[in-house]
């Protein structure tokens, strides 16, 4: 496969069981092969988006020390500002080429993760920044919802399987600033090949080159969506479950031919994760004699934790 297909949300929502199997079907299909899909039809308007890039171009512009007072110790980059160079791939020794910044979920006074998850961090120099983040995380959260159903009936699992996993999930919104590159990158790319950590990955932003998928000849094939559409990938927890049968694949930024070196890339990708609790434990229905079991039973909290050490973003 050379090319992300491109599904619509709009087909799994209408009152036809017909364009409702067809979405399952294209979907699964995708995320059987390539582990990508681009797909209209979500809940994002444009006037949402354009607020929201214009409140993250105004953060980034910020001077250094100020987006430093929003880097918040002890809690793993998981909230706030994470600075330029900090990040690095699993298996790489040099820091992406980026600066990011973390929304989380947003629980009830009730809710029994208030003690697990750190506080959303507020930006008092821009007042509209973190009610259109929020707006942003919530039509977001609610796209990331159907296509899970639709991949919980590709599964042969019940279609609100996932739903009591993601209510109150660990989900993050990331928008990533990727600054213009000054001097020779010394082998460091803007995002080094990995895979996503999560669920699934909804991504905005992918309208130019520079995210590349590796297919599974490992050819690097470019990943562009329509101004329309979100790019949604499988994370490495819903490989994890499926036994495999959805592919987390391995993607990267690369960085853009020098005569571009001076421009900023902006990026928003939407990493659905679960509540803490959930196993991650092999379905059953994807074991059989063909496919055995191939990863050590875990929940969603243990799993996230191995991974934010390899990335060196908390310590052991």
């Amino acid at each position: 496969m050379n090319k992300i297909p491109s599904v619509d949300l709009r087909d799994f929502l209408s009152d036809n069981p017909e364009r409702k199997q067809k979405f399952v079907n294209e979907i699964g299909k995708a995320y059987e092969e390539i582990g990508f899909v681009a797909l209209k039809g979500h809940f994002l308007d444009n006037q949402l988006v354009e607020s929201l890039y214009n409140q993250v171009e105004q953060f980034f512009n910020l001077p250094v020390e100020k987006k430093q007072q929003y880097e918040i110790p002890g809690i793993g980059g998981q909230r706030g500002y994470v600075g330029f160079g900090k990040e690095t791939a699993k298996g790489f020794k040099k820091g992406d080429l980026k600066e990011f910044w973390h929304f989380g979920q947003y629980l009830a006074e009730n809710s029994k993760y208030k003690s697990e998850y750190p506080e959303n961090v507020s930006v008092s120099e821009l007042p509209q920044f973190n009610k259109v983040g929020e707006e942003t995380y919530k039509m977001l959260e609610k796209t990331g919802q159907f296509v899970l159903r639709a991949l919980a009936l590709h599964l042969g699992l019940e279609e609100t399987y996932f739903d009591k996993y993601i209510a109150e999930g660990n989900s993050i919104l990331r928008p990533i600033h990727y600054p213009p590159i000054t001097q020779e990158p010394d082998d460091a790319v803007r995002a080094a090949a990995h895979g996503d950590i999560n669920l699934i990955t909804l991504l905005m932003g992918a309208q130019g080159k520079g995210l590349q998928v590796q297919n599974h000849h490992g050819e690097w094939i470019d990943a562009i969506a329509e101004p329309d559409e979100l790019m949604i990938n499988v994370g490495d927890m819903l490989s994890r479950h499926s036994n495999n049968k959805l592919k987390s694949t391995i993607h990267r930024v690369v960085n853009p031919p020098r005569e571009l070196w001076g421009t900023s890339r902006y990026s928003i990708p939407f990493f659905m994760h679960p509540v803490s609790e959930m196993k991650l434990d092999a379905l059953e229905n994807c074991i059989d004699d063909a496919h055995p079991k191939l990863y050590p039973d875990i929940t969603a909290g243990e799993f996230l934790r191995e991974r934010l050490i390899e990335l060196g973003l908390i310590k052991k």
